[in-house]
């Protein structure tokens, strides 16, 4: 029986690797229901790596990671179960080219329920009008724009009703005004629904009006918790240094892409 009283997220002493590395360890992480938390840090920081833990595609190396009183299972079987009660807004969208807007919408609901057609069809009017594209089911994902995309692709994540909302950086890609729209519904859509939503982004000024509660991560830990005025408010030299986009700092930079001479100026 699930416990309604616990967190929607917990994380208890967790080490995540990859690749035979260790990309984050001694996460402690609570997210309160209904809650929106941002997680925040420079690209390469094991945002998405943590991301990963929650949906069950990574299995921690230690510690554990409970989604709404229930510890993560490993059976596929039980991991599908709870990821019905997880929706993900992946950065790429992943629309299906060969269907339209309001195809995509209803895949899930295909795919998971035995609804009868009419109902789906209306479930699916009711989720693009929540994203304010009710004109929109049908268009094909290369007729809409990148912010209609991305609320095509919430509506889907939405539609079989999930408390938890997972946005794996919901603004890649997105002008100043369609991310402005993207956030705003980002918020509306909890506080409406009652939802739980952890934003998973390197855009700190976007996301933070939404937040209820903010992390950043950085060099495979947690290194700030707590309020956005808090978080504004730190005066910790890794907090500073990612919230100003300083280049040098306690916050390593990877320039293992570069080449060598260039990397030596």
């Amino acid at each position: 029986m699930p416990d309604v009283t616990a967190p929607a997220v917990l994380l208890r002493d967790v080490r995540l690797d990859r690749g035979g590395r260790s990309v984050l360890s001694g996460i402690d992480l609570s997210v309160p229901r209904g809650s929106v938390t941002a997680v925040l840090g420079p690209s390469g920081s094991g945002k998405s790596t943590l991301l990963s833990a929650l949906t069950g595609e990574l299995v921690p190396a230690a510690g554990t990671v409970e989604v709404f009183g229930q510890r993560v299972p490993t059976r596929m079987r039980e991991l599908l179960e709870l990821r019905k009660s997880i929706g993900v807004l992946l950065q790429g969208n992943g629309l299906l080219t060969d269907l339209t807007a309001g195809e995509n919408i209803a895949l899930p609901l295909r795919m998971h329920t035995k609804l009868p057609k009419p109902v789906i069809a209306r479930l699916v009017a009711m989720k693009l009008q929540a994203v304010g594209l009710r004109a929109a089911g049908d268009l094909y994902p290369r007729e809409l724009s990148g912010g209609m995309a991305r609320r095509v692709a919430l509506a889907r994540a939405l539609a079989l009703d999930p408390p938890l909302m997972i946005y794996d950086e919901p603004l890649t890609g997105l002008d100043p005004i369609a991310s402005g729209v993207i956030m705003s519904l980002i918020g509306r859509l909890n506080a409406s629904l009652g939802l739980t939503s952890i934003i998973v982004t390197h855009h700190v000024h976007e996301t933070l009006p939404v937040a209820d509660h903010a992390i950043v991560i950085a060099n495979g830990r947690i290194v700030f918790q707590g309020t956005p005025a808090e978080l504004e408010a730190s005066d910790d030299a890794l907090v500073r240094q990612f919230l100003r986009g300083e280049p040098d700092g306690p916050i390593a930079f990877d320039r293992g892409d570069l080449a060598p001479m260039e990397a030596a100026r």
